[in-house]
């Protein structure tokens, strides 16, 4: 049912309807802001003035992160929007209570544990093939997290929140530099579709920055929802083109590519559900952290390292040493992650004893401090008496994931928003749906392709309705049960890392918030070799010398966080990383 429509939030927000509506427009550029009243953090300086104008009409937090989510499918296509999925973490203020909706994609009821073997060959299809075609797209969960996102904790109806994306698809953006060069780093396969072409690479050409960039396509799109509601998205009109995108790609003539097919079909639409969870919580030195529960892996694995940490006092360590606990702490936690979390529709979770301190007791017991643990490590025993034994060399996973967008938003209520989505690869499987203006995503590529677990059952393999593992760790931190942080960020894989090193600076290092995002980032993830950024591996000597290998990566994350006092909120993005991410607040302190 329609919630009814405030009569502030008509006057600021709606177009097209007679009244003038001010323009959305972008926030100054700035990673940080300090004040009351609500705050945003996003990639984008639209997507985070969207939220803030809903905020200033009286929206709650939902109303305006599902402003934000909207604007970001227009400005930050890459990474979200329509044709995805994600995961929302919220915190009400007047219970105080942590609730979840899982919004993830799902398998089309046709796949199956083999659908990623090519049938010519017998072997798994070569993951870019299989990425880049309908195969790859997973029934989009998005809109239907909106929509129950809304009716749970939102004052408006969806019409209202798509009004500030609608106005920025039609008036347009200017084409930033980061979203410059995800254009180009995709341009060839954008060119094996016409309907991607058209929309990315106007007259044939990669636009140059400051290109003022419109799509009218998903303004319409976004109209059409609002009028009709998710219906016509979830087996109606737009249904139906998406339907017909995933088994026909819309293919060039001049295409160099023969995709395989993909098995969505409108009754996978029609069926699609949101999920509301029931959150993961540990008590880390005693403030309650509470993440995402499996179908995503993000809010177990931080728990699990948290827990393998808890026994070592942390910040009155040598910095060196400290680092090396964390590492080796996100090691184990991804070799249990990797045997044992999938969808729980599907798998038997042994989230409770996973969770546990003494699991976690008979995890830490195994970190040598003076030597690093060979990688890939094995997985514990759950089910066991929780024993300090060490196991076997383990079996590695295989990490398909690669990026995503996060926001946080709060509002004058004291309700708060960590919200992660995405389309899994930059630019998702490659294919915009003609005349709709939004890519579809490549979610099922999240799945193993084959067994990875060696004589263990693999928890990740596809199946009819299933749901593939993700690392996306939307996390909002209480201290004596009031809100303390919320956090999160994009990076496929590297997700958990980056909340569980954001945590660590800021619980055991008692680094600003702002530092504590800043900071240099090293993801290890039960690989012999740690992904590192170039500023951490120059100050790693001492790492090294334990026995931790690094493998430069440019960025790692890009995180946004709220930290809340009695008086204030903080909200920090990220200095530098995608080129700088936007913070703001609706009534600015000093």
């Amino acid at each position: 049912m329609r919630k009814p429509r405030s009569t502030a939030l008509v006057t600021t927000l709606l177009v097209g309807c007679g009244l003038v509506a001010a323009p959305v427009q972008a926030a100054a550029s700035t990673h940080y802001a300090v004040g009351t009243g609500g705050a945003v953090v996003s990639d984008t300086a639209e997507a985070t003035e969207a939220g803030l104008r809903v905020l200033r009409a009286g929206g709650t937090a939902a109303d305006a992160a599902v402003a934000v989510a909207a604007t970001l499918g227009v400005t930050d296509p890459m990474m979200a929007g329509l044709g995805g999925g994600g995961y929302w973490v919220h915190y009400d203020a007047r219970t105080g209570r942590v609730s979840t909706i899982d919004g993830r994609e799902t398998t089309p009821r046709a796949g199956h544990e083999r659908m990623f073997v090519d049938p010519a060959t017998g072997r798994a299809y070569p993951f870019w093939d299989a990425v880049t075609s309908g195969l790859s797209v997973g029934t989009p969960g998005m809109l239907a997290t909106w929509e129950r996102a809304l009716r749970k904790w939102g004052r408006f109806g969806l019409d209202d929140a798509l009004q500030p994306a609608i106005e920025v698809a039609e008036r347009g953006w200017p084409l930033t530099p980061v979203l410059r060069q995800e254009i180009v780093d995709n341009e060839p396969r954008f060119r094996q579709f016409s309907s991607t072409a058209e929309l990315f690479l106007p007259g044939g050409k990669v636009p140059a920055v400051g290109t003022i960039m419109r799509n009218p396509d998903l303004a319409a799109t976004y109209r059409e929802i609002a009028r009709h509601g998710t219906r016509t998205f979830y087996g109606g009109a737009i249904g139906r083109d998406v339907v017909d995108a995933v088994q026909h790609p819309p293919l060039a003539r001049d295409a160099t590519i023969d995709p395989p097919a993909g098995l969505m079909t409108l009754s996978d639409l029609r069926h699609y559900r949101t999920i509301d969870r029931k959150p993961t919580h540990v008590n880390y030195r005693g403030y309650d952290v509470y993440g995402m529960a499996p179908s995503s892996s993000g809010g177990m694995t931080v728990g699990m390292a948290l827990n393998t940490l808890e026994p070592f006092d942390l910040g009155s360590l040598d910095r060196s040493q400290a680092l090396h606990y964390y590492l080796e702490a996100s090691k184990l936690a991804y070799a249990d992650r990797n045997r044992y979390i999938g969808d729980p529709a599907y798998v038997a979770v042994p989230q409770r004893a996973l969770l546990s301190e003494s699991y976690g007791k008979s995890r830490s017991c195994l970190i040598d401090p003076i030597r690093v643990l060979p990688a890939p490590a094995a997985p514990g025993n759950p089910y066991g008496d929780h024993e300090c034994v060490p196991p076997p060399p383990g079996t590695a996973s295989s990490e398909n994931e690669a990026h995503t967008n996060h926001f946080v938003v709060s509002d004058a209520r004291g309700n708060i928003v960590s919200y992660t989505n995405t389309i899994e690869q930059v630019g998702g499987s490659g294919i915009v749906v003609p005349g709709r203006g939004f890519l579809l995503n490549n979610e099922l590529t999240d799945f193993n392709f084959t067994p990875t677990q060696g004589d263990a059952p693999d928890p990740n393999l596809a199946a009819p309705g299933k749901r593939p593992r993700s690392s996306m760790s939307p996390t909002i931190v209480l201290r004596d049960g009031k809100p303390f942080l919320a956090l999160g960020s994009p990076g496929g894989s590297t997700i958990i890392t980056t909340v569980l090193q954001i945590l660590v600076n800021r619980i055991d290092f008692n680094m600003p918030l702002r530092d504590a995002v800043a900071a240099p980032r090293a993801s290890q993830r039960n690989t012999p070799t740690t992904v590192a950024e170039p500023a951490f591996i120059a100050t790693a000597g001492d790492l090294t010398a334990l026995g931790h290998v690094f493998t430069a990566q440019p960025t790692i994350g890009a995180a946004a966080a709220l930290e809340f006092t009695p008086t204030q909120t903080q909200a920090v993005g990220e200095p530098t990383r995608r080129g700088g991410t936007h913070a703001g607040v609706v009534t600015p302190h000093p």
